[in-house]
């Protein structure tokens, strides 16, 4: 197809590309209207994917090749000048929901972080069952607006929070704002805060397991910005952050709720490539692959 990567997403052999047999669609979404420092996340889909075709499918823990009995369909990118935020909402969600209809689990690649709820809401619509959605970030982005723009990237869990899902757990965050704090008083209960001095205070066993107790055998939503990592391990984003998840860290949390969990759909945000700096997107690639391997094993 056109504009389609030559092999997508893993760079699988042509057969297990086929739509109808991928149980996995990876729809590219080069979206970047509101980045308020760094800019470059248009181009974190285009990295994502040819990093992807680096990475051995190879799994040391099922002795298996688990892309092999999968398989991936990589879409064309969609084309991302929406003319507003909320043309954004619909027009995403429109281009996920027969997806998520047809049994597929849908991997976003993004792009800014504000096309999260539109994912979400696509979801939903063929989905209607309750969604609890599990944010790994830097940043709370629980903003009613930022800069004016209620579809800001700084705006993306306010937003998800309106679309009608059930709990939501936030790991790795370490910035917010005073809104954000009184947001999340306020909330209570439904948002679920895992900032990087809980994470390093509650310990890797007690964290899974509280982790577990939130999402085990529950239809499950999962948001990875990449600025959640330390940017040690990701220093491609636009808004990077001192003190974040370790890789080891960051596999087993997103291993453990792709596992524990019913994972619906899922997306991956705000890489801003670096020429040059390859590691950055292989990471991330990694990240997924063990994601999809864990929902789908």
């Amino acid at each position: 197809m056109p504009g389609e990567p030559p092999v997508g997403f893993l760079g699988l052999p042509a057969e297990l590309r086929d739509p109808a047999r991928a149980r996995v669609v990876v729809l590219p979404l080069p979206y970047e209207a509101t980045v308020s420092w760094g800019s470059g996340t248009r181009g974190g889909p285009e990295a994502i994917i040819g990093a992807s075709q680096q990475v051995e499918l190879y799994d040391e823990w099922s002795a298996d090749e688990p892309a092999l009995r999968w398989g991936v369909h990589t879409l064309p990118a969609l084309p991302c000048g929406f003319p507003s935020g909320e043309a954004m909402m619909e027009g995403i969600a429109a281009a996920v929901t027969p997806h998520v209809s047809a049994g597929k689990l849908v991997l976003g690649l993004g792009g800014e972080h504000s096309i999260s709820p539109a994912i979400v809401r696509g979801v939903l619509r063929a989905h209607p069952r309750p969604l609890t959605v599990v944010q790994i970030d830097a940043h709370a982005d629980l903003r009613d607006s930022y800069e004016g723009e209620r579809y800001s990237h700084a705006c993306a869990m306010k937003r998800i929070l309106e679309e009608n899902v059930g709990p939501t757990v936030q790991v790795g965050l370490r910035s917010w704002s005073r809104e954000e704090a009184r947001c999340m008083q306020e909330a209570k209960g439904r948002v679920n805060v895992y900032s990087m001095n809980r994470v390093r205070q509650t310990g890797r066993d007690d964290l899974l397991r509280e982790i577990r107790g939130m999402v085990k055998c529950r239809d499950v939503y999962l948001t990875i910005d990449v600025d959640g990592l330390d940017p040690s391990v990701v220093p491609a984003t636009g808004t990077p952050e001192p003190g974040g998840l370790a890789w080891q860290q960051a596999l087993d949390i997103v291993t453990h709720v792709a596992s524990e969990s019913r994972l619906v759909a899922m997306d991956c945000v705000e890489l801003a490539p670096v020429p040059g700096l390859a590691m950055a997107e292989f990471a991330v690639a990694r990240l997924l692959y063990a994601a999809l391997s864990a929902a789908l094993g």
